[in-house]
């Protein structure tokens, strides 16, 4: 711990704020359907006939993503999860309807950072705490 107390102090928050993002993005954008956007993807990407259940179960998957983050259990083997999923998520959103995506084809790019930070979080912090 001696070296890196700043890191330390950081964690708690940093976990906080990754497992919002999956819990805001899983109830608000895609169970309550307060963006729309994200059900036009799902239908892009799998068809329009099931594209709502669909969406509502991939945000009942990421607010348990969201919840398990914050239960700390197992924290390098969930970041690699969630940078599997991130990666796999925005590369076919990008393939198959970029035109829907937030930021385009920036989209990558704030991906990867938030990949980069998720692993951060998870694997490199955890890392020097051992």
């Amino acid at each position: 711990m001696v070296g890196f107390p700043l890191l330390y102090r950081m964690l708690k928050p940093l976990t906080f704020l990754i497992a919002g993002v999956w819990l805001a993005n899983g109830l608000f954008a895609k169970v309550l359907n307060l963006v729309p956007r994200h059900t036009e993807i799902v239908a892009g990407i799998l068809g329009s006939e099931y594209a709502r259940p669909l969406t509502i179960i991939i945000g009942l998957s990421e607010i348990i993503m969201g919840l398990w983050i914050l239960a700390g259990g197992y924290r390098k083997e969930t970041a690699i999860a969630q940078i599997a999923i991130i990666l796999t998520m925005n590369t076919l959103e990008g393939l198959l309807v970029p035109e829907l995506l937030l930021w385009g084809y920036l989209n990558p790019l704030f991906a990867a950072l938030f990949c980069g930070l998720v692993y951060w979080n998870g694997c490199y912090i955890e890392g020097k705490r051992s």
